[in-house]
């Protein structure tokens, strides 16, 4: 899509954090200039329809700092129709607390009516290319702003599959006009299961769609690596967020950890180290 402005018009928001419920109590008695994070991204799912105290330490939240929607439900490449249901549920949430943005991923998550709760992967294919696209343009229609679509960690590739991913993301983008968030995780965790370049990966996409980084801890399995969110951020990821951060210009940082949580101290650590990496690139630049 030509003519679209870098970064979609959308804020650079700095280094955020996944507001999760093991740190709510911490949250809600810290002062905010002391929480350490210039944003929050929630999981749209946990929040939509509920009014007790999770809603609470939202709306205190997003009081204080800018809060970005992700979402694991959109199934946007389901060949089930759009939820209108789900839809109506992240615009009224969107109403309510005013992120920033609102992604989710390429993926579908069920088919006739049922949720998996996985993000399964999609055939790379022109046919699936036009169908994610059309349902893109509706959901951004609804929605009334651009959609984020993030790429997926994945464990199969689909023999009918046409193009690598960047390729699908890519001309998704520009065809479109959605946001791309680059998990430069899930980068590393597929190119080790599937054999294929992370560099490339980053360096084909669009970098002026890309509007986040996600940055994450995946589990070795040996033959394959599990998107598990429960680690540090290993040592092969580092470069790749460098480069990220160097083709963009500077993008929006979010620190990803979902399982075995540790103390929130201990998150702002690891955060912090996306800064060490940014200023190591801008060093090596200059």
């Amino acid at each position: 899509m030509s003519g679209v402005a870098p970064r979609l018009g959308l804020p650079l928001l700095g280094d955020g954090l996944g507001l999760r419920d093991e740190h709510f109590g911490h949250l809600m008695r810290t002062r905010p200039d002391r929480w350490g994070a210039d944003w929050f991204e929630i999981i749209s799912e946990n929040f939509i329809g509920h009014h007790g105290w999770a809603a609470r330490v939202l709306e205190h939240v997003a009081a204080h700092r800018p809060v970005v929607m992700h979402g694991v439900s959109l199934s946007i490449g389901s060949t089930d129709p759009l939820d209108r249901a789900y839809l109506k549920g992240l615009a009224d949430l969107a109403e309510r607390v005013k992120p920033a943005w609102i992604s989710d991923h390429l993926c579908w998550t069920g088919v006739g009516g049922r949720n998996s709760h996985d993000l399964l992967p999609m055939p790379l294919t022109e046919e699936a290319l036009a169908h994610v696209a059309d349902r893109v343009r509706a959901v951004q229609d609804i929605l009334g702003r651009p959609l984020v679509i993030e790429n997926p960690s994945s464990y199969l590739e689909f023999a009918a599959s046409q193009m690598p991913e960047w390729a699908f993301l890519g001309r998704l983008a520009e065809d479109t006009g959605c946001g791309l968030l680059l998990d430069c995780n899930n980068v590393h965790v597929s190119a080790h299961n599937h054999r294929f370049d992370p560099v490339a990966y980053i360096q084909a996409l669009p970098a002026d769609h890309i509007v986040q980084v996600h940055l994450a801890g995946p589990s070795d399995g040996g033959d394959h690596l599990m998107d598990t969110h429960d680690h540090p951020v290993p040592d092969a990821v580092w470069p790749l967020y460098a480069l990220a951060q160097r083709r963009t210009g500077g993008v929006s940082t979010l620190l990803e950890w979902d399982a075995s949580i540790p103390p929130y101290e201990d998150l702002l650590a690891e955060l912090g180290k996306a800064r060490l990496h940014r200023d190591l690139r801008e060093a090596a630049v200059a």
